[in-house]
């Protein structure tokens, strides 16, 4: 897939942003794309209070910071073409705008657990229209990305996403169905959960004719499927203890940030110990 012309990394300074900026450089160098490091800068008194040369000397801070983070990056990937986006307001904000033209987003996040719902991490992937990568780890431990699958066009994006990511860094794909979610089962598929023989034979069929294009779209990428009679989440959760990468599509919709996430997305955003990435069903 190929959505946009450069890969879009939001930096602060911080430790976490950083080892967003490490998974971003080698993304860009991965995929031959530029890299482009937004920093958003913001005047943090009250619009009522204007002070023009104290909003010049926190924008020249702003300037500053970004400078440092175009270097770090030209170090972590020699040959990317780097450049520099100075963006004032809200960071998730500027990122969703900035974002337009690229192939995806990544940013820090906190450590599991330790998401506060009004984050960027947290409000970025409500809101773009690209796959949102959230950096927990931006080193490699097992070589596995795990997607998570229902049968949804959402699944399918994140199908897509996952098989690309492990072609690119050679990696194995692991695509888990938790197909025990009796309250998101379309009306005919309810009285599958009084049989569970036969809920297998159904989901594992999904699960199979879900991965199938994608296998043989990308034939040198190992593929397991793992079909698991437990709630999405719980099964992404347990899987994700032995990937780097967890993949979701957004199911999301409404107007409130935590109804347009959507219940898997937003929970392994705040609990899944590795990077996430929140695919949209939908890109243009």
């Amino acid at each position: 897939m190929s959505w946009g012309s450069y890969v879009l990394v939001g930096y602060d300074g911080t430790k976490d942003a950083e080892r967003a900026l490490r998974w971003a450089a080698q993304e860009a160098r991965l995929r031959h794309r530029p890299l482009t490091v937004c920093h958003a800068w913001r005047w943090p008194y009250p619009i009522t209070y204007i002070d023009h040369e104290g909003a010049a000397i926190v924008k020249r801070m702003g300037r500053n910071l970004l400078d440092h983070g175009v270097a770090l990056a030209r170090g972590m990937a020699p040959g990317v073409t780097v450049r520099g986006k100075l963006m004032d307001g809200p960071a998730y904000a500027a990122l969703t705008h900035q974002a337009e033209s690229a192939e995806m987003i990544v940013v820090g996040s906190h450590e599991p657990g330790d998401l506060p719902v009004g984050s960027t991490a947290w409000r970025l992937p409500a809101h773009a229209r690209r796959p949102v990568v959230v950096v927990r780890s931006a080193g490699t431990r097992h070589g596995e990305v795990v997607v998570g699958v229902d049968g949804s066009a959402g699944a399918d994006a994140a199908l897509s996403f996952a098989f690309e990511e492990a072609a690119l860094r050679g990696w194995r794909v692991r695509a888990v169905y938790g197909c025990w979610e009796p309250a998101a089962a379309a009306e005919n598929d309810l009285a599958l959960f009084g049989d569970e023989d036969k809920l297998r034979q159904v989901c594992g069929s999904r699960l199979e004719r879900a991965v199938a294009p994608w296998r043989v779209k990308y034939p040198a990428v190992e593929a397991r499927t793992s079909l698991v009679l437990e709630a999405p989440r719980e099964a992404l959760f347990a899987a994700a203890e032995r990937a780097d990468l967890v993949v979701a599509g957004n199911r999301g919709a409404g107007g409130l940030d935590r109804i347009r996430l959507g219940a898997t997305s937003g929970a392994l955003l705040q609990h899944a110990p590795c990077t996430v990435a929140i695919v949209q069903a939908t890109q243009e």
